[in-house]
């Protein structure tokens, strides 16, 4: 079988590529060299996936279905596995083997989900409190001697992106600073100390046969759990932007999830608007204005 990335991953890895990575070039044959390796039969490539990775529809050897995953390395595929392997299926895809050429290449083999039923197909008081339920069970106790980058560590890194963003586009500049002094604030007295999604929303939570929803493609980081809550606040930012009670809905909605999951309101607040800020900028970096729009506008309701 061809393995034909789809045109949402090239489009997508191909903003934030590095001068001379040819990973793409080479996933069709590292595709099919970890099928023949775990004698997989292929049913197709899921379509239009995700914008970090290729993720193929398989078949065991005894014919259970399955999912194989091939990132690369700028993707932090490694971390993905790691993370996996501590939840051991509690709220979160199951990692289905561990081999040592499949972790140098960025492979992945996982427990087959219903790839296009995510909560966000429920009303969407629904969907958040199923998507809070699923996060609530990965806030775990980090394993001993863990690599996984901090929160610290990772908005460090994009603090300094922002800040080179908001020198190329002045307009930007108030709500880059806003952002970067509610991180400073945030990360002087960090509260808690767990292992984290990193990526978390509505479309990274999806119907399974073993529990009725799993999280999948995790980042993982470690840090205080309303880092990874405010990802889940701004859900479906472009129905909130057109909304004309917006703001007071997302006043409610960081009331209710942070009431739900025992978190401080105030810091709930002032991750979303660092992250809002940081995908805001970011989409800006990589040539998506409208989305960037949506992001700073609704970053302008803190």
């Amino acid at each position: 079988m061809a393995f034909e990335p789809p045109r949402r991953l090239v489009r997508a890895l191909g903003e934030t590529a590095p001068a001379g990575e040819d990973w793409l070039a080479r996933l069709p044959e590292s595709a099919e060299r970890a099928v023949a390796r775990r004698e997989l039969s292929v049913e197709r490539v899921q379509v239009p996936g995700g914008r970090s990775s290729l993720v193929v529809l398989v078949r065991r050897a005894d014919g259970s279905p399955a999912v194989l995953k091939l990132a690369p390395p700028r993707a932090r595929p490694e971390s993905e596995r790691a993370a996996l392997a501590h939840w051991a299926g509690l709220g979160a895809v199951q990692l289905l083997a561990v081999d040592p050429e499949d972790a140098a290449e960025g492979v992945l083999l996982l427990e087959r989900l219903h790839p296009d039923v995510s909560v966000r197909s429920l009303p969407e008081a629904k969907a958040l409190l199923e998507a809070a339920g699923t996060l609530r069970r990965l806030w775990v106790e980090p394993p001993g001697g863990h690599t996984f980058e901090t929160v610290a560590e990772r908005t460090g890194r994009q603090a300094e992106a922002m800040r080179a963003s908001a020198e190329a586009d002045p307009g930007a500049a108030t709500l880059v600073d806003a952002a970067l002094t509610a991180r400073e604030e945030l990360l002087a007295a960090p509260p808690e100390h767990r292992l984290l999604h990193g990526t978390f929303r509505q479309s990274k939570v999806l119907a399974g046969e073993r529990m009725p929803w799993l999280a999948v493609g995790p980042d993982p980081v470690v840090g205080e759990c309303a880092f990874d809550l405010a990802r889940l606040v701004r859900d479906r930012v472009e129905d909130l932007i057109a909304m004309p009670s917006g703001a007071a809905t997302i006043r409610r909605r960081i009331k209710r999830l942070a009431e739900s999951l025992d978190v401080d309101q105030e810091r709930l607040r002032g991750w979303t608007l660092f992250r809002a800020v940081e995908s805001g900028v970011r989409a800006l970096r990589v040539g998506r204005p409208k989305d960037a729009e949506l992001l700073l506008e609704f970053a302008g309701w803190f």
